[in-house]
């Protein structure tokens, strides 16, 4: 339902000023300034495509080119960069690009920077919070929802039966919690022998 193409994004603002996170600089790769990029876009040697890159505040730009793949990431060079020393400063830089230089999603789909920053809220209107990230631990997309007032957040499954609507121009998304399950150990064979 929702395009990995940025985990994270920031908060407000128009287009032109929000960022997309893009990847990150894994390190260097051999001696010649080559550096290992960990991509979140969907195609992730598609990650030159959106041209230079940026920091977060956008203050340094990257000019990317992709030579190759391995199990740890892309291999990439970076323009202006020629030697491993070089390469090593840049461990750990976060690539973003604004938000207005992505194409627009398909039907059905959201750019995570698109959803964080949502008033999430019921079908009858009750307000359930903020949504402050979007998360995957491999399973699909998941909704951190901080309540109003509230310090810790509610987590939402991104599916079907649980987001009814996405108004990213109207700055809501509204939600059927599903109901609370119980915990307990009622019912459950623990697979103890007595």
């Amino acid at each position: 339902m929702t395009d990995k193409t940025s985990p994270q994004g920031n908060e407000g603002g128009d287009d032109a000023k929000r960022r997309v996170l893009l990847g990150h600089i894994a390190g260097a790769h051999g001696i010649r300034g080559a550096v290992l990029v960990r991509s979140y876009t969907a195609e992730p040697d598609g990650i030159a495509r959106y041209g230079p890159l940026e920091t977060e505040d956008g203050r340094t730009r990257f000019v990317l080119s992709v030579e190759g793949a391995t199990a740890k990431g892309l291999i990439c060079r970076v323009e202006g960069v020629a030697d491993r020393t070089r390469a090593e400063t840049l461990k750990g830089t976060a690539l973003y690009v604004s938000r207005d230089r992505l194409p627009p999603p398909e039907e059905g789909e959201y750019y995570h920077a698109d959803l964080i920053g949502l008033a999430a809220r019921t079908d009858e209107g009750a307000a359930l919070g903020t949504v402050v990230a979007v998360l995957n631990y491999g399973a699909g997309d998941i909704l951190d929802v901080r309540p109003d007032g509230a310090s810790r957040t509610v987590l939402y499954p991104m599916s079907g039966d649980v987001v009814r609507r996405v108004d990213v121009a109207g700055g809501v998304i509204v939600l059927a919690p599903p109901e609370e399950v119980d915990a307990g150990d009622e019912g459950v064979d623990a697979g103890v022998d007595d």
